[in-house]
């Protein structure tokens, strides 16, 4: 598979941010903000679902993603003092303020979480090197349907 170059200007861009990010592992000390420049980066690495899907292998890539225009980061769930945490990123999601503007959510595995105060949705994704064979892919429980007439169905009075 060819490296990731994906830029985000909208909601549903960041959807497909958060599915190629699912799983990808940071540390720390690997996230920063730049005030001055109102950017949040980070390098992490991801876990490749697309090569798992289309050639069954289970790989990692380095890659770097950053957002631009941010105001104010907040953290929650994360030590101050221990910089060399290492986080499982689940998700990247955003919240609408007054539109163009809102909340940049990553969230992590065990209840941590970045919140990015942005004036706008502009982030960049990027791969930055080959990938490499790692030995075991991430795992999700399995969710169960709902038994049947739960949640509504269209059609039903």
């Amino acid at each position: 598979m060819e490296n990731l170059k994906l830029i985000a200007l909208d909601e549903e861009d960041l959807a497909i941010f958060s599915a190629h990010l699912q799983d990808a592992v940071v540390k720390t000390v690997d996230m920063g903000f730049l005030p001055r420049l109102q950017r949040f980066a980070l390098v992490l690495n991801r876990f490749d679902w697309d090569q798992k899907v289309v050639a069954n292998e289970t790989v990692r890539r380095r890659t770097g993603l950053h957002f631009e225009r941010v105001r104010d980061v907040k953290c929650r769930g994360m030590e101050e003092g221990q910089r060399t945490g290492v986080l499982n990123l689940l998700a990247v999601t955003f919240m609408p303020g007054d539109l163009p503007s809102g909340f940049v959510y990553l969230t992590f595995s065990g209840g941590a979480e970045v919140r990015l105060e942005v004036e706008c949705i502009e982030a960049g994704l990027r791969d930055l090197g080959p990938a490499w064979g790692c030995t075991h892919a991430p795992k999700h429980p399995e969710v169960a349907a709902p038994p049947a007439g739960v949640g509504g169905s269209a059609g039903q009075g």
